[in-house]
């Protein structure tokens, strides 16, 4: 890894910002005000809303904008034309805050369960649509970042630290056991994995193998080596 490479920021870094912005009360109030609402306010209906002035409503409103919360555009309210310059108005964007420590992806275990549900073949069972969905996205996001980075050839040693980059953005939590050696302290999937093991553990298997593939990665495989409270995928050197 390029040690002067700029690191990337993760999703959760921006959740946890936004819902940091959130934590003074006339700020959350506006927002809760603003959401209900169903159409753009302006900075007086915002200050009026909780009692403060149109200055400090506008300064809030602002933070709400930069984290992303709020969008700001200049409209007549109403939608009626009137003369001279149009007011500024706020209303919330279509992001969705989540934050969740230690890192929970549902969201991407449903989204391969339905395309697996969507895309079962004639004969084929549940489990192993699900297990190839996964397989495929892996792959997928692999191709993806050898096409981005175009990294060359990927012995275990790059290739690991590359993978420790996706790993980590997914909310697996890898650490370096050894040189060689990667676990992945946490289950994005917990506590589903633990109520269905074999299909989330498989596809967790079928996710990662899958990205090593696409990523074509040299002398790393991904294995199943389960231990308590961590995710059952291990990466190390590949055996013949």
């Amino acid at each position: 890894m390029d040690p002067d490479a700029t690191p990337q920021r993760r999703p959760d870094d921006a959740a946890i910002e936004s819902v940091s912005v959130l934590n003074e009360d006339s700020r959350r109030q506006m927002f809760a005000f603003i959401r209900r609402q169903g159409r753009p306010v302006t900075r007086d209906e915002a200050a009026a809303s909780v009692g403060i002035s149109r200055k400090l409503a506008a300064f809030h409103l602002d933070k709400l904008v930069d984290a992303g919360l709020l969008r700001a555009r200049y409209a007549s309210p109403g939608g009626i034309r009137k003369v001279g310059r149009q007011p500024k108005v706020y209303e919330p964007t279509d992001s969705e805050i989540r934050v969740s420590i230690p890192d929970r992806r549902h969201e991407l275990l449903a989204d391969l369960l339905l395309e697996a549900v969507l895309s079962e073949g004639e004969g084929e069972t549940a489990t192993h649509a699900a297990l190839r969905t996964a397989g495929r996205r892996g792959r997928e996001l692999g191709e993806a970042e050898r096409e981005q980075t175009r990294p060359g050839r990927l012995g275990t040693e790059r290739g690991l630290n590359v993978c420790e980059r996706m790993l980590d953005q997914h909310g697996f939590e890898p650490f370096r056991e050894t040189s060689t050696q990667l676990r992945l302290r946490n289950c994005p999937f917990h506590p589903l994995a633990a109520r269905a093991p074999e299909l989330v553990c498989g596809m967790n298997h079928a996710f990662i193998a899958g990205y090593l593939e696409g990523l074509k990665v040299s002398g790393v495989a991904a294995v199943l080596a389960p231990r308590p409270g961590e995710c059952c995928v291990q990466l190390g050197p590949a055996t013949e």
